[in-house]
């Protein structure tokens, strides 16, 4: 596909969002691995008083993205996303003076609410403009800029934070600063009238109890969180389990982040044009099959290539699965309660990191380290048989009739020239 069928493919509106998620991303990756290290840094405490404060950064994310998603329903999704790069930037100032542990406690879980803010209103207005035929592709799109701002940020902060963390703290700041021009007066508001309008006249959390009495969704959210606790254990505690019984160090280990991310932005777009051909949920079981085969290598590797190996494998599976995911969710999700079905969709990952590390660490002390991946390996495969479960469900059939973007590629050739033709 060329650049310029790719270009009006999707509207002028998505291309600008696209920008600014890029620069938002990039800005909040400037600091999120060296967050620990700023608390140790500025309190002097030691490290098992610092990371006690984590889990109140997951509790406060779950209980935020919960609240906030129905504000994006009820006020619309511009007000909120620039309300988020105010509130953030005004954090990392606050952030960037905290020298107690009990301030830290409420800056992290605030950190916990706002950092996600701008991602869900920017799946959000996805779901809001893009045609469901092309929504695969831009979600693909929007994951493989994140990642690149997510391989680019961190090295970038580290600069920063040679010369000193505040010229960390200051960037964020600067660039989310920055970012409200574009997003004041170039982002349309996509939440429309009549959703906003219903979702006014409900009460604040109803919306919520609607979506657990939503089966078909909960049935896939509970499906998707078995592969999440997987994914988790991986990103969670493969750098401690290749330095403690291995000897790999952290910057050998870098290796493999870099492995993962690369791939992203190289194949991710290309994958999903190939995806999209088939039924998303049987794309899912397969991505979790190939997650189930990754967890093994892990757990039988004992040298960096073939941890580097088994990370290509585990992102293969990733470059089918999380488009797809946030898909059809999207795809399941009533237009006045968007935001909430997609922060429910985002909470996954917060499930599977709450609940896959610290069954990781019970596995390694009860029967081996290497056990970690075994019990990773169930998690995906259980995902795996879940997902070819609910495709045989009639619940599914709108989901599982057509491909994600619904055309063979002379119908698509016509749509695309259809929508130059509106442009």
């Amino acid at each position: 596909m060329t650049l310029t069928r790719l270009r009006y493919r999707y509207p002028r509106q998505f291309w600008v969002l696209l920008a600014c998620l890029t620069f938002n991303r990039l800005a909040s990756s400037l600091i999120w691995p060296f967050i620990t290290l700023f608390i140790q840094e500025q309190t002097g405490a030691p490290l098992s008083q610092v990371t006690a404060l984590l889990p109140v950064q997951s509790v406060a994310t779950i209980i935020g993205i919960s609240g906030v998603s129905v504000l994006f329903d009820r006020f619309g999704r511009k007000p909120l996303m620039i309300s988020a790069l105010i509130l953030f930037s005004a954090l990392m100032l606050a952030m960037s003076a905290a020298q107690s542990l009990a301030l830290w406690a409420v800056l992290i879980a605030l950190y916990g609410i706002t950092q996600p803010m701008f991602m869900i209103g920017a799946n959000a207005i996805v779901a809001d403009i893009v045609d469901e035929r092309h929504r695969a592709g831009a979600f693909a799109l929007m994951r493989m800029m994140t990642n690149l701002s997510i391989a680019l940020g961190p090295a970038i902060g580290g600069q920063f934070i040679a010369q000193s963390r505040l010229f960390a703290y200051f960037g964020i700041i600067a660039i989310n600063l920055l970012l409200l021009p574009p997003v004041i007066l170039l982002l349309k508001e996509s939440l429309p009238s009549a959703a906003r309008t219903q979702a006014r006249e409900g009460s604040f959390m109803r919306g919520y109890g609607e979506i657990l009495g939503d089966r078909p969704f909960m049935r896939f959210i509970a499906v998707l969180s078995l592969v999440e606790i997987a994914i988790a254990l991986v990103f969670s505690l493969l750098s401690v389990y290749t330095k403690t019984y291995f000897g790999i160090a952290e910057n050998q280990f870098g290796w493999l982040l870099s492995i993962n991310a690369g791939m992203v932005v190289l194949l991710q777009f290309s994958v999903t044009r190939l995806t999209r051909r088939f039924p998303p949920l049987r794309v899912m079981m397969l991505a979790s099959g190939i997650y189930v085969v990754a967890l093994i290598m892990f757990g039988l590797a004992a040298a960096l290539p073939a941890f580097m190996i088994s990370m290509a494998v585990l992102t293969i599976g990733e470059l089918m699965l999380a488009p797809t995911g946030t898909t059809v969710a999207a795809s399941l999700a009533p237009a006045d309660k968007r935001a909430r079905y997609m922060g429910m969709y985002t909470l996954t990952y917060s499930v599977g990191a709450g609940i896959g590390p610290a069954a990781g660490g019970i596995l390694a002390d009860a029967i081996a380290p290497s056990a970690i991946w075994f019990g990773g390996a169930a998690a995906a495969a259980a995902g795996a048989l879940g997902f070819l479960w609910l495709s045989r469900s009639p619940d599914y059939a709108a989901l599982q009739g057509s491909a994600q973007e619904g055309l063979p590629p002379a119908d698509a050739e016509s749509a695309v020239q259809a929508d130059v033709r509106q442009e």
